[in-house]
């Protein structure tokens, strides 16, 4: 009996310690100095460790980013990955997009940081092909929805369902998006940059995600989602210029749902 308790103290004391190294990591990342200047200063408004943590991340996963945009949590994520995990991030052809293109040049610029970082290609709605069904552990998107849903309620149901397919058994879809009151109605073009959390998780759940739970670390009460230009016009864009900026700056970054997801 002394024995076994004696091993299962040592499994636990290995856990504790692989766990603590995992978030060690995570937060080296986020502090390291890859990280653009700008992008870094936006961390207060959107909570890089505390969204990842939420989401359940470890540095030996699979991981797909849809949509990185211009790399601001690739940044963070490939350094964290590159040595036991992997990384893929899902974009657009970079012979056929030129932000696309430039998020290629981005990497291989940096190979230290970068090198490892695998691309797929994703162009919804005709194009999901970024990661083997079955061999991802976490798909991650932010705030991407509302650039999505133009394409339509099937398209969605595909681009939802890839996900879902590309992910193991027990994976996790991340989700982090520009949320619309409840009280307010939804556009089927999602023009404001807005999306309803309900539609979210009715989609997802439509395609066989359950939902495992839901945070507020990047919640807005500020935010009443009603602006000229929509959500652009809040920092960092500020799509109006001066136009009425220091109300804008007083409200800081958008109201957001984040959302996790697993595969059963």
């Amino acid at each position: 009996m002394k024995q076994f308790l004696l091993a299962m103290s040592l499994i636990t004391g290995l856990a504790s310690s692989q766990a603590a190294l995992a978030d060690d990591a995570l937060k080296a990342a986020i502090a390291g100095q890859q990280r653009t200047p700008a992008n870094a200063v936006r961390d207060s408004a959107r909570h890089p460790y505390e969204t990842l943590t939420f989401f359940g991340i470890k540095p030996n996963m699979t991981v797909v980013e849809l949509s990185p945009g211009g790399g601001w949590y690739t940044e963070i994520l490939a350094p964290y990955l590159r040595d036991n995990g992997k990384m893929i991030v899902a974009l657009n052809d970079p012979a056929a997009s030129k932000g696309a293109a430039n998020f290629k040049q981005k990497l291989d610029a940096t190979p230290a940081v970068y090198g490892k970082v695998q691309m797929g290609v994703f162009s919804p709605p005709a194009k999901l092909d970024y990661a083997a069904r079955g061999t991802v552990d976490m798909v991650l998107t932010f705030r991407n929805i509302h650039n999505w849903i133009d394409n339509g309620e099937p398209a969605m149901k595909a681009l939802f369902q890839s996900a879902y397919d590309s992910l193991k058994p027990g994976g996790v879809f991340g989700v982090v998006e520009h949320r619309l009151p409840a009280s307010k109605t939804q556009d089927a073009k999602a023009s404001t940059g807005y999306v309803h959390e309900s539609y979210v998780i009715k989609l997802a759940e439509s395609v066989g995600f359950k939902l495992a739970g839901k945070s507020e670390v990047n919640a807005n009460p500020k935010d009443n989602a009603e602006h000229e230009n929509g959500v652009w016009a809040l920092p960092p864009t500020y799509a109006n210029k001066d136009k009425d900026k220091a109300q804008y700056e007083a409200i800081g970054e958008s109201d957001r749902m984040t959302l996790k997801f697993v595969k059963s």
